[in-house]
């Protein structure tokens, strides 16, 4: 027997049986689902810093278990010495298994680690379904020793869905278990 995600087997044996009465849709396959995680992370400083970027791609693989990519710079911008092609940031897209498994890990995790935390903000919608979160130190997960990171950053966690409305997306994330602050939402249908 394969190994299913706990989120993953949620998702098949409760979240689409309550997300279909609670929208009255007519089959399973409108019922909004979890397409991909990104997770970006941005190095500004690693235009003086070139070891910055290696950090981070080292930590990111960390935490999400899967192989952190470098993001280049577009374009010339003299005012902060970046050159075309300067590696400025990192990134990683996360599907099926690998998806489930992090998304599991930051709400058990990571999020109750932050300090004074009362639940994210649920105005971090698009208006096309998609949640994005931003993260302040990349400490809140446990598979980072503290010891070894020489700078704290944050990131931005994006979740994309195929939710037709910010409202639908709101209800699928709540179901995963994302703790959102206020339990009224003031998300435009």
């Amino acid at each position: 027997m394969t190994y299913i995600p706990r989120l993953k087997s949620k998702y098949k044996e409760e979240i689409i049986s309550a997300l279909k009465d609670k929208f009255q849709y007519k089959s399973v396959m409108q019922v909004p689902k979890l397409q991909k995680i990104s997770i970006n992370q941005g190095v500004g400083a690693a235009v003086t810093d070139k070891k910055l970027i290696d950090n981070s791609l080292k930590e990111l693989t960390t935490i999400t278990g899967q192989q952190a990519v470098s993001t280049k710079s577009k374009k010339d911008i003299s005012n902060f010495k970046l050159r075309k092609g300067m590696p400025i940031g990192v990134r990683v897209t996360l599907r099926d298994n690998n998806m489930y498994e992090f998304l599991d890990r930051l709400i058990a995790v990571a999020l109750p680690r932050i300090r004074d935390f009362k639940g994210i903000n649920d105005k971090g919608f698009d208006g096309r379904g998609n949640y994005t979160l931003g993260i302040t130190e990349q400490i809140i997960f446990p598979e980072i020793n503290i010891d070894q990171i020489n700078k704290i950053m944050g990131m931005d966690i994006t979740f994309v869905t195929d939710a037709k409305t910010d409202v639908e997306a709101l209800e699928l994330l709540k179901q995963f278990g994302l703790p959102f602050k206020n339990q009224t939402s003031n998300i435009n249908q």
